[in-house]
């Protein structure tokens, strides 16, 4: 299943959900990411392919800074709810 996010809900769809989610709110595509966060293009279409097992947590905080978030806000969200993730 390389490339693909698994049906179960894994950490690591959960996060390519939020920034799908986040970049849709403000009109913002991968490329226009990558220009505010510095976070390299190949890097963000790993992360939202979730072909990424996990990752950095600077990677993420570089992408809450292009999303002009905190890391806070960003696991605010629902799809972080401890039982609806799968270890």
């Amino acid at each position: 299943m390389e490339g693909r996010c698994i049906s179960a809900m894994q950490l690591n769809e959960a996060v390519a959900k939020r920034i799908s989610e986040l970049c849709k709110e403000r009109n913002m595509t991968q490329y226009q990411l990558y220009l505010r966060s510095g976070v390299p293009q190949s890097t963000l279409s790993t992360i939202m392919s979730c072909a990424y097992p996990s990752m950095k947590l600077r990677i993420l905080y570089e992408i809450c800074e292009g999303l002009d978030i905190g890391l806070q806000e960003f696991f605010s969200s629902p799809l972080f709810a401890r039982e609806k993730l799968d270890d």
